[in-house]
């Protein structure tokens, strides 16, 4: 049933056929596809009140819930572009944001307060031809930029997703992201599209473990996308409860590095579960798979592999010279993916990152990653770091990622950041904060022989600030490396190097 790869149309396909099957579920309620479509059908009539014209691009701030979804499908059902941004950003920013994709009109879920906002100070802009889904970048650079993806390329991406996790009618999928991310495209609207039960998790308690368990086990959840934080939660619970979760048949992780430790318990949390590293980026989709094979999993010796390209996907790799290496080497990625957005909203940005194919081979339009990787023999990728992420510390090349990489190989620490940042007498110096592993007492004297062993002198920063919280994240998820400066203060426990409490549990 290839149409049903078009998320709207297999959603419509489910409400005309299985207008009672569940298609949400939240917070202990249950939402069919009909009663879903008639939440779109209500909001629908709301926008066609709108001081605006049938195709005017239109942001969605919401939180995730059914009302979200719902004005979401309305969205796709009157065929507007939609600017979807983290509701975390400051108004300015998303007033910005909400200027520059042609949004004349900021929209929220019935019944969910409005969110007045400023009059943005960026160019308007108009989104391409086909534009459903407008994402946004993390940000961590300035004003996040705006991915406008076209129907077509979701619609190719649901018609590969589905299928390569075995998502059909009745299959429960939990839905750890929120709204906005790109992970939503699978956990959300390709298994809606095929009639599956979407588990929503409530994003007020995603750090829960024990929360996420109950779901995942309360309503047999059979496929698991998450970032790798997530599944540690859910594998500190599971080993604290002596239980596992035989009902997940395919478990995801994607959008950070895995650590050893928590990709060491996934085949003991999910015993029948094929694991898979997923790799790709707002920009392209997902390009990578690699399906890490449990005794590969139970080992867990470094991170595994971004694995070899999806259907249609073409990369290369270029070296340091901008030559391409054909079979095994090291170099930066570019990509071209069928599932690709055609460029950020703002031209003289998508110039940086959008072009041509680098050495002129083809007509297409390839995405430089930023991503440095190795190549085996096989084909197989590996990631290695970030070429903005190589710096200079007292004449010295440190590749920060490379550090994150080796604080994250330590069995105790579940979140890493590193950060090059100015000094006055160094030029730059690097800082770090950690993520601890609840009870492990690990300290900054242990972390810090861990990293010499492992590192030049050079790459072992002089600040490593340990927290027994998560470590502070951008609108996308993704550490905050741009407040790894700023100790926090309150209940967030930390500490500097050198100022080590004087007993287990003291103020820190």
């Amino acid at each position: 049933m290839a149409e049903l790869a078009d998320p709207l149309a297999g959603i419509l396909h489910q409400v005309r056929h299985r207008p009672q099957a569940p298609a949400l579920h939240w917070r202990g309620t249950r939402v069919t596809y009909g009663g879903l479509y008639e939440r779109a059908r209500r909001e629908c009539d709301r926008i066609a009140r709108l001081d605006s014209h049938p195709g005017e691009p239109v942001a969605v701030l919401a939180d995730k819930s059914p009302e979200a979804v719902a004005l979401i499908l309305a969205c796709l059902l009157l065929r507007r572009p939609f600017l979807l941004p983290s509701t975390a950003l400051a108004d300015t920013q998303l007033a910005d944001l909400a200027a520059q994709a042609g949004c004349r009109q900021v929209l929220t879920p019935e019944g969910a307060p409005g969110r007045p906002l400023p009059p943005g100070r960026e160019q308007r802009r108009t989104p391409p031809p086909g534009t459903t889904f407008m994402l946004t970048t993390s940000g961590s650079t300035g004003l996040p930029k705006v991915v406008p993806l076209e129907a077509a390329a979701v619609h190719r991406f649901a018609a590969w997703a589905a299928p390569a996790f075995g998502i059909g009618p009745g299959t429960p999928v939990l839905n750890y992201a929120p709204l906005n991310f790109d992970l939503c495209l699978l956990d959300v609207w390709a298994s809606l599209a095929r009639g599956a039960q979407v588990v929503l998790v409530d994003p007020e308690r995603g750090l829960d473990g024990r929360y996420l368990l109950d779901l995942v086990l309360g309503y047999g959840v059979q496929v698991v996308q998450a970032v790798p934080m997530a599944h540690g939660l859910l594998a500190d619970a599971a080993a604290a409860r002596g239980a596992d979760a035989p009902s997940v048949r395919h478990a995801l992780f994607t959008g950070d590095v895995m650590p050893e430790r928590t990709l060491s318990a996934l085949p003991g949390l999910f015993p029948r579960a094929r694991l898979y590293n997923v790799y790709g980026c707002t920009e392209t989709n997902d390009s990578f798979v690699h399906e890490v094979p449990r005794a590969e999993a139970r080992a867990a010796q470094g991170p595994p592999p971004i694995g070899t390209p999806l259907p249609g996907v073409r990369a290369l790799v270029l070296d340091e010279r901008g030559q391409q290496i054909d079979g095994a080497g090291a170099g930066e990625l570019y990509v071209r993916t069928p599932f690709q957005s055609p460029g950020y909203l703002d031209a003289a940005k998508r110039a940086e990152r959008f072009a041509g194919h680098p050495l002129g081979q083809d007509d297409g339009r390839w995405y430089r990653t930023g991503d440095l990787v190795e190549r085996d023999a096989a084909g197989c990728l590996r990631l290695t770091g970030r070429a903005d992420f190589q710096v200079k510390i007292r004449g010295t090349a440190v590749n920060t990622a490379e550090v994150e990489r080796v604080l994250l190989k330590h069995p105790d620490v579940l979140e890493a950041g590193v950060a090059a940042v100015a000094d006055p007498e160094t030029g730059r110096r690097l800082v770090s904060a950690v993520h601890r592993a609840p009870g492990s007492g690990l300290n900054s004297l242990t972390l810090r022989g861990h990293l010499s062993r492992n590192l030049p002198r050079a790459a072992v920063p002089p600040v490593l600030r340990i927290s027994d919280e998560p470590l502070a994240k951008t609108p996308t998820g993704k550490v905050d490396r741009g407040v790894l400066d700023h100790p926090a203060g309150g209940s967030d426990r930390r500490r500097e190097a050198g100022n080590e409490p004087t007993a287990k549990g003291s103020p820190l």
